[in-house]
């Protein structure tokens, strides 16, 4: 009988690189809110105290808003849901956001994942200037504080 040949001891591992992104720090609202439209810093400003809103300001669905104004608001591609991603990369029911003392947002088991500010999330609360990503949307979280 042969000997079976022993596998060498090195290992080897293959990067993608396309797929390393820097993690955003979480912004200071202040200097995200002065790099706002004049159109957008209104509707911020006019917010209640507490009251939260998600701004899309980069990638897909550019320049929309959803306002946070109810105690839970279910995220997906599901015309169920009270705020609607409408792109395959995006759960039927992805996500939702609650609000009681604050914003949490939990993944509702979603094939890709839930973020904020670019980390995977299963169940963490969310801070105004804070990204959440849902497939490829990028939602930014303002919270009124007059």
């Amino acid at each position: 009988m042969a000997d079976k040949a022993t596998p060498p001891n090195d290992l080897t591992s293959t990067l993608n690189l396309r797929q390393l992104r820097s993690i955003p720090q979480a912004n200071q609202s202040d200097e995200l809110y002065k790099s706002l439209s004049a159109e957008a810093q209104n509707v911020i400003s006019n917010l209640p105290k507490g009251e939260g809103i998600l701004l899309i300001l980069k990638g897909a669905g550019i320049g929309a808003r959803y306002l946070l104004d109810a105690a839970q608001t279910k995220l997906g591609r599901d015309m169920n849901n009270e705020i609607i991603l409408d792109d395959i990369t995006v759960s039927r029911s992805h996500a939702l956001i609650s609000k009681s003392n604050g914003y949490r947002l939990k993944d509702l088991g979603s094939l890709n994942g839930s973020y904020v500010n670019a980390v995977a999330v299963k169940d963490s609360v969310i801070n105004a200037g804070d990204e959440v990503q849902i497939g490829k949307y990028h939602l930014t979280l303002f919270i009124g504080d007059k």
